[in-house]
């Protein structure tokens, strides 16, 4: 595995939001959720298509906080622009476990 510098790190924003929406996405290759993620006044509003399916349903996501990469750049999904990366650890099955705080954290937060 190929180690990166404390510089490297610091490069990438990982911060906390909120999801507020969650839609269906048939028009993506594996199935997904379109996300609207609230990442407080600093960051705003962002969009992330995530392949969460096996494990979270549409109603549980909503107001559930998530970790994301918010300096990537935008990312077209078939006809949907994602703006960050959620993140989560990936099974055996690949089902996505996502990571989120312990407790709940202001939105917009950043993970160091």
């Amino acid at each position: 595995m190929e180690q990166i510098t404390w510089q490297d790190f610091e490069k990438v924003a990982i911060r906390v939001g909120t999801i507020i929406e969650v839609a269906d996405f048939p028009k993506a290759k594996n199935p997904a959720y379109q996300l609207l993620i609230d990442f407080g006044p600093e960051l705003g509003i962002k969009r992330s298509s995530a392949q969460i399916t096996k494990l979270y349903s549409e109603e549980t996501l909503i107001g559930k906080q998530v970790v994301a990469v918010v300096n990537f750049p935008v990312k077209q999904v078939a006809n949907f622009f994602s703006e960050c990366l959620v993140l989560g650890v990936v099974g055996a099955d690949k089902e996505v476990v996502l990571l989120q705080p312990d407790r709940a954290v202001q939105n917009g937060l950043q993970v160091g």
